[in-house]
């Protein structure tokens, strides 16, 4: 228990900030991406004066460097919905940086959340029945999913906001699933492809309340 807990602050003590391993989670595990200033705030919930200091130290140590990009976002609801494209300076990964691949293995590796801070997270979205573990929480990138979800009463805005939230922390968006009870219920009696494909490899249940195997 007490490695758990001090994982973030081992990494803290080794590249210096938490706020410099967020940004660097984000950028490692996209390292096809580039990202402009008001991304990174936006994904990692840094704050502007912090985010634009630990940016300039890693483009000064030639993980990151600066590019020119069209960004893409939707706007709009419904039938209004459009995708208004802008161009824009950002950063990406500098690919002739030596230690992409050991950096980014060491930090799979170390994951900042533990089964007590997803829940704790999750947990105010509804009443949860099966909460389920999976891809970027055990060092399992290949699996289908990171996150499912099952539960009655769940607040999709909630759980949006939980997701932003887990994902500012681990540098990564989610693949996640979310069912009510009765539906994931008789999915997992129809042997559902999607859920065999989360149940039948590895994963971990952080709340198991419909007792499934």
């Amino acid at each position: 228990m007490k490695k758990e807990l001090e994982a973030i602050e081992i990494l803290e003590k080794i590249f210096g900030s938490a706020a410099k391993v967020k940004i660097m989670r984000m950028f490692l595990f996209n390292k096809e991406m580039a990202f402009s200033f008001d991304e990174i705030i936006e994904r990692t919930k840094i704050k502007k004066d912090v985010a634009r200091k630990e940016i300039l130290n890693l483009e000064k140590s030639g993980l990151l460097k600066k590019k020119n990009f069209t960004s893409e976002k939707v706007v709009g609801k419904g039938k209004n919905q459009k995708i208004k494209k802008k161009k824009v300076s950002g950063w990406i990964v500098d690919d002739k940086f030596s230690y992409i691949k050991p950096l980014q293995n060491f930090l799979i590796h170390i994951n900042p959340l533990k089964h007590n801070d997803i829940l704790k997270k999750i947990s105010s979205v509804g009443k949860i029945k099966l909460l389920v573990i999976s891809g970027i929480f055990i060092q399992e990138l290949e699996t289908r999913v990171d996150l499912l979800v099952v539960g009655d009463n769940l607040q999709e805005q909630k759980i949006l906001s939980a997701i932003k939230e887990i994902e500012s922390e681990i540098g990564k968006e989610l693949r996640y699933v979310i069912f009510n009870t009765e539906d994931f219920e008789y999915r997992y009696g129809m042997m559902d492809k999607l859920i065999r494909d989360i149940l039948d490899f590895p994963h971990e249940k952080v709340i198991n309340r419909i007792d499934i195997a």
